[in-house]
């Protein structure tokens, strides 16, 4: 990928703005060179900030390019508390490969209310993808994805987040334990072309 070379990392708001523009160039390029749906995974660890750094994307896109990328968040594709690696096998069989066959995408997003698939989803690519949680990286999905980025915390600034969001840790280590197992059989954060530090 042109302009990113592997492993860059960054800190700070400042570089990661700075990154966060480059990454726009890099996905508009990749649309000038004729790929109508660039795809960029970004992944790391509960409380990473991967949310947030995919909200800034989107944005920066929208001014850069003027036209709104898609952006698929894994927390409505997770089948609930235990559901990380059924989760980004959904993702690969159900969105990433259709589209790699320039298909139409069709899924259904997860209800943690109701505790099961609810609401069905499409996309038909046109637009840039941003997929952004834990377990969207993977060697499978990998295949996929035109950029790949891998966001770092220390455990204290993640749980502190998470407690923020979710007001109480209670499934933080439940959850934890399911990313430990699953970064260390996919190796994501090796995968991914940018580690950024946003701590």
């Amino acid at each position: 990928m042109s302009g990113l070379s592997d492993q860059q990392t960054g800190k700070g708001d400042a570089n990661q703005q700075a990154l966060i523009e480059n990454l726009s160039l890099q996905v508009l390029d990749l649309i000038d060179r004729g790929n109508q749906t660039p795809i960029v995974l970004i992944d790391g660890r509960a409380g990473s900030g991967k949310s947030t750094f995919a909200e800034a994307l989107q944005q920066q896109l929208f001014r850069d390019g003027e036209s709104a990328p898609r952006v698929i968040h894994m927390d409505n594709i997770f089948e609930g508390w235990e559901g990380l690696s059924l989760g980004s096998d959904y993702l690969v069989r159900f969105i990433l490969n259709p589209l790699a066959k320039q298909e139409t995408a069709s899924w259904q997003d997860w209800s943690w209310v109701r505790n099961e698939r609810s609401s069905w989803r499409e996309f038909s690519g046109g637009t840039p993808l941003i997929v952004e949680g834990c377990g969207s990286l993977s060697e499978r999905s990998k295949e996929h994805a035109d950029i790949s980025v891998w966001l770092e915390a220390t455990e204290q600034t993640r749980r502190e987040r998470w407690l923020a969001r979710e007001r109480h840790l209670d499934k933080f280590d439940f959850w934890a334990a399911q990313e430990l197992d699953f970064y260390a059989r996919e190796k994501s954060k090796t995968l991914a072309d940018l580690v950024i530090k946003t701590d």
